[in-house]
């Protein structure tokens, strides 16, 4: 019997029974769509989130205090020395503060930055107006303030802002820069204002260390190249000791961009087998549909494999039908299920999640091809058993049954 046969055979089987071929397929139709939607999320969201790191800036390193002590204004300047460490080319403290911004009628709470000037190169900071802020603001003190997009938005509305005055925690600030639209899900500048570091400091919030020295909260530096991130690290970590006259264990932690990408390479790992893991019941579920639909088809058709049986049909030719019959039905689903979860994915992209974020799907080639892989393998895996069973019948005895 050729493989047209074989093909031609499954195909009137399956369309002489819709009704329970359709049934039989919807669990991996269900299946197939969720692994692919789910799929989708995933990447997505990965995605958001390692544009959300790199937006950060390059070549970024990440300097925060793990003990009691707290990093301060003095590391800051020690790692400004070049001799110290030259693989460093640009180290930008921050202060953060949570507090009230105020213009006329309109008030907003929002988190308010003390940093310097080399913040706008180091965290890649694009203004859509006006100025950021400069070495004279910050060896001034200048009660001057660039607003977020959004927070803008909040207090002037569509209007330009710069060099209007608004109200910070109470003290008469004025607006010399709003930035640009920041398109990721975390950590976004679009709701944050930023002042002179010594302002945020001596204007709207004062805390020092137990020694009495400014303590900062993050120090941000920025490596040479990429080449030279290991080495940067190690300098800051040597100019830190050094500083901090430290002895035993570091209380600071260096960590770099490519650090935080690796950690997110691994949590997507994680994540794609735990989603995968729950699609994939749907699957299990559905394969087991497939083999009851072709035991229940084995049995109704028995005196049919007997006739076959009886004018020349070899084992190989009923194991063959069957086999087929099953891979057919399951590919159809896969089809489907592509189908449905590429809908499903384009349906809910760009779905607003509230805080202004948005649900990002991604349907790559990949996960289609091993999608569609899948149901075939689950066809034949879950068909087989059926299948023999159909190519053992004994042809006398399948052409007794009634």
């Amino acid at each position: 019997m050729s493989i047209v046969d074989v093909i031609r055979t499954a195909l009137f089987s399956l369309g002489s029974n819709r009704l329970r071929a359709t049934l039989a397929l919807l669990g991996i139709v269900l299946g197939i769509a969720s692994v692919i939607t789910l799929m989708a999320i995933g990447r997505g969201a990965t995605l958001e989130i390692r544009q959300t790191i790199e937006s950060f800036g390059s070549n970024l390193l990440f300097i925060s205090s793990t003990g009691s002590g707290g990093i301060t204004m003095r590391d800051v300047e020690a790692l400004r020395v070049k001799s110290d460490a030259p693989s460093v080319n640009l180290v930008a403290p921050e202060i953060d503060h949570f507090g009230t911004l105020i213009y006329r009628q309109e008030s907003v709470g929002a988190r308010i930055s003390g940093v310097s000037a080399e913040f706008q190169d180091v965290r890649n900071i694009e203004l859509a107006s006006g100025i950021f802020i400069t070495p004279a603001h910050t060896d001034a003190r200048s009660d001057v303030v660039v607003l977020g997009s959004e927070l803008s938005a909040s207090l002037f509305g569509s209007r330009d802002p710069v060099s209007a005055y608004i109200r910070v925690d109470g003290k008469r600030f004025r607006v010399i820069g709003v930035l640009k639209s920041q398109d990721v899900m975390f950590e976004s500048t679009n709701h944050q204002a930023f002042v002179p570091i010594t302002t945020a400091f001596y204007r709207l919030t004062s805390r020092f260390t137990i020694s009495g020295e400014i303590r900062v909260d993050t120090i941000y530096a920025q490596a040479m190249n990429d080449r030279l991130i290991d080495q940067a690290v190690a300098e800051i970590k040597t100019a830190l000791r050094l500083s901090r006259r430290i002895t035993g264990q570091d209380d600071f932690e260096v960590y770099s961009q490519q650090e935080a990408l690796k950690a997110l390479e691994q949590t997507d790992q994680v994540f794609v087998i735990f989603l995968g893991s729950i699609a994939g019941v749907s699957l299990l579920v559905g394969g087991i549909g497939i083999m009851n639909i072709m035991l229940v088809s084995v049995t109704e058709r028995t005196r049919e494999i007997g006739i076959r049986q009886a004018m020349g049909a070899k084992r190989r030719d009923i194991l063959a039908q069957f086999v087929t019959e099953a891979v057919f039905l399951t590919l159809g689903g896969g089809l489907l299920g592509v189908m449905l979860g590429f809908g499903a994915s384009t349906l809910i992209n760009g779905l607003g999640l509230g805080d202004g974020f948005t649900l990002r799907t991604i349907v790559s080639a990949d996960i289609v091809f091993i999608s569609l892989i899948v149901s075939v393998l689950i066809g034949l895996f879950f068909g087989i058993y059926p299948a023999v069973r159909a190519a053992k019948l004994h042809p006398i005895e399948a052409l007794k049954y009634e």
